[in-house]
């Protein structure tokens, strides 16, 4: 299985749904993913004025694991 994190398209149209009050199920049928990836989704990135998708990003980007590679000098 592959995972991918939301859009900031997907993020903005989740709150989108937010508002009128759709379920997790209906928001995941809509957006074409898991209901689990929206709870998840809402549950990580909720800050003390409820899910905003900026800071959502925001929060999802401080967790993205650092990949930098040291490059290995040849020894000759």
């Amino acid at each position: 299985m592959s995972y991918t994190q939301l859009t900031e398209v997907e993020r903005y149209q989740v709150h989108t749904f937010l508002k009128p009050g759709y379920e997790h199920n209906r928001m995941a049928e809509e957006l074409n993913r898991s209901p689990s990836t929206i709870s998840r989704e809402l549950k990580r990135n909720r800050g003390l004025r409820g899910y905003r998708p900026a800071q959502a990003w925001r929060f999802a980007d401080k967790r993205k694991p650092s990949h930098r590679h040291t490059p290995i000098e040849e020894v000759t």
